[in-house]
């Protein structure tokens, strides 16, 4: 599974990545997280807020940190 966090680095993107690692460690997914900072990157997936969340080349998530139950539903799909 290929998941990309959208942000520039602040606490909230970081806390993203940290609690989807978590949760795919937890439910045993391999996940292949990808951290994307270019602004101009960010902007190509169409994300104005971020953190934003993209599986499979797919946005999921924009907005803030997703809860842990939002993420597991990912993984359960």
């Amino acid at each position: 599974m290929d998941i990309k966090v959208l942000g520039t680095g602040c606490a909230n993107c970081r806390n993203t990545i940290a609690l989807i690692d978590q949760v795919a460690k937890a439910k045993g997914v391999e996940v292949q997280l990808e951290k994307v900072e270019e602004l101009r990157d960010i902007m190509g997936y169409g994300v104005m807020s971020t953190p934003g969340v993209v599986i499979n080349g797919q946005v999921v998530h924009a907005g803030g940190v997703p809860s842990r139950e939002k993420i597991e539903q990912w993984f359960s799909a």
